[in-house]
């Protein structure tokens, strides 16, 4: 580790502490030639395994580039997409494992989409999961009815209010 004031490479540690819900070690160190400290803080590296056998790090931007395409003329904002983003990366460590399939990190993805916009929803679920028809859009229409019903029946009506 470079000390960031001098640059050297011969630091040491002086407290370390799990954060983040155990998603990541902070460290106190000091710089042994300039003697001040600093924190680092080191997180777990999430590894996408592709159905072709290859690996690659885990990139916010790349989970979602896809649904950028699927939010073309739909009013969803770059700070609702990098919240997205969190969310998905968030949801993966959270699973505990270092290495997820890239299927998972796509059924991530669709949770948190379909709460920010139905229509990007639907366009990114037809694409990862190859509808095929038009009866698979209906299917995923009917569900999406019936789950908006059923929250809908939860909540309490709200009072209204005469004045």
């Amino acid at each position: 580790m470079h000390c960031p004031y001098c640059r050297n490479t011969d630091t040491r540690v002086l407290d370390s502490r799990v954060a983040d819900d155990g998603g990541s070690i902070r460290r106190r160190r000091t710089c042994s030639a300039c003697t001040k400290r600093f924190t680092t803080v080191e997180l777990m590296q999430l590894t996408v395994l592709k159905r072709s056998g290859a690996t690659e790090p885990f990139t916010r931007e790349k989970a979602i580039a896809g649904v950028r395409k699927a939010c073309k003329g739909r009013p969803v904002t770059e700070d609702q997409l990098a919240c997205l983003g969190q969310e998905v990366e968030d949801a993966l460590r959270l699973a505990g494992a270092a290495e997820i399939p890239a299927h998972e990190v796509g059924m991530a993805i669709l949770g948190p989409l379909r709460e920010l916009d139905e229509v990007v929803y639907l366009r990114f679920a037809s694409v990862y999961r190859a509808f095929e028809s038009a009866d698979d859009f209906e299917d995923e229409i009917a569900i999406l009815r019936a789950e908006r019903d059923a929250a809908a029946a939860v909540e309490p009506p709200q009072p209204v209010h005469t004045g």
